[in-house]
């Protein structure tokens, strides 16, 4: 592509051991898991899932593989502190055993628990998962390896089968931070987009956009890296192709195929490479408008490209065009094409276009802008002030 290549430079790279990808791939289970362990504990996503006999299913054929079968909860929100307590408490109080896993089966929500339980389990030099998050407790570390994660998405948006942290909230003290380990990255992702179809539209199309702004941020981070460079343009390809098709064609193969390869990939490209303004925005309309994270990610997305464009230019040019496979006659059209790309498909998604639409009063604008400058902020290529952020969300009230 004219006028940018990837610059190679010393770096490191973390995923999942083992990644198992394809329609109906979750029967692997049966002959995956006896290899690495004995018994799951197992926290699963929604009560769909339970009432659709999916758990059942894959509780009878682990059991038939000689794997017990250990029940833990079922989360439908993001996790909070307390219950990533009470759910070690749970693990605690049956006691550990070798050969001990987690099992996740749901979104990105009952991925992130399952993570931060698996850590927690085996470690209890503090009181609570709070005292080993980002900047909000203790600073205490991991001393002791986590249990074994094997992930099985449900969603494709979060990527978290891929990632090597767990975000966690409060709600008093209101935070939404992350424990953050190499080791907490599953050991096994089985990423079977057949469990995606059963997910309702307004899922489909926020988590595909978090997906989406993943691929881009993670392409653009100050942080960023060859691999991921490497990865993410293929994983915005196929989301900008795709995410209309399984938004409007729930039981399209091909378009829950591909999204689902998008939402793994970035997992792999933002655990390596970290993320920019659109997700330290996200972070704060979370904590503190409550706004879901696909959705707020969906809001904020174009004006970060907007905001990006004048130091990053030949790379969001680079993927724009490998993303549309089309060719622009110069840097400025390529980005402004991908702008009207992410802008056209917002609409088409029936996503809100203004905050006010969503929840987000005027007085809770200086407080979202405080909230923003977190883990992903600091990876926006370009500095961003608090009154910038300020103007950025003014202007999408």
């Amino acid at each position: 592509m004219k006028g940018f290549s990837i610059a190679l430079q010393p770096y490191q790279f973390v995923m999942p051991r083992k990644i198992i990808f394809g329609w109906g791939c979750r029967q692997h289970l049966a002959e995956e898991l006896p290899r690495w362990g004995t018994r799951v504990f197992v926290i699963c996503g929604s009560r769909t899932l339970e009432r659709q006999g999916v758990l059942d299913h894959l509780r009878r054929l682990l059991e038939r593989a000689g794997v017990t079968w250990q029940f833990l909860t079922t989360i439908s929100r993001e996790p909070l502190v307390c219950d990533v307590d009470a759910v070690t408490g749970q693990v605690r109080s049956i006691g550990l055993r070798p050969g001990d896993m987690l099992l996740a089966v749901g979104g990105g929500s009952a991925i992130d628990l399952a993570k931060a339980v698996a850590a927690m389990a085996t470690n209890s030099q503090g009181e609570s998962v709070q005292d080993y998050l980002e900047n909000v407790g203790r600073g205490l570390k991991l001393t002791q390896p986590p249990l074994p994660v094997v992930a099985v998405p449900t969603t494709a948006g979060t990527g978290t089968e891929a990632t090597r942290n767990a975000v966690i909230s409060s709600l008093d003290p209101p935070f939404k931070k992350s424990l953050r380990d190499d080791r907490v990255v599953p050991l096994v992702a089985v990423v079977d987009p057949e469990l995606t179809v059963t997910q309702p539209p307004h899922v489909t199309a926020s988590s595909g956009m978090d997906a989406i702004t993943q691929l881009v941020e993670s392409f653009i981070s100050n942080r960023r890296k060859p691999i991921p460079q490497m990865l993410a343009p293929e994983g915005l390809r196929l989301a900008l192709k795709w995410l209309t098709t399984a938004y409007r064609e729930p039981d399209h193969r091909e378009a829950r195929e591909a999204m689902a390869q998008a939402a793994l990939l970035s997992g792999i490209c933002l655990a390596n490479a970290g993320l920019g303004m659109a997700h330290g925005i996200a972070a704060a309309l979370g904590v503190v408008a409550g706004i879901p994270h696909g959705l707020a990610c969906a809001m904020m997305l174009p004006a970060a490209l907007r905001a990006n464009r004048t130091v990053v230019g030949r790379e969001l040019a680079y993927l724009t065009r490998h993303a549309l496979e089309k060719d622009f006659p110069n840097d400025d059209a390529a980005v402004d094409a991908l702008i009207e790309a992410v802008e056209q498909l917002r609409a088409d998604l029936h996503l809100p276009q203004k905050l006010r639409e969503i929840g987000v009063s005027q007085e809770m604008i200086p407080k979202i802008a405080a909230g923003s400058f977190g883990t992903s902020m600091s990876g926006n290529p370009r500095p961003m002030t608090q009154g910038e952020i300020e103007d950025i969300l003014c202007s999408l009230y």
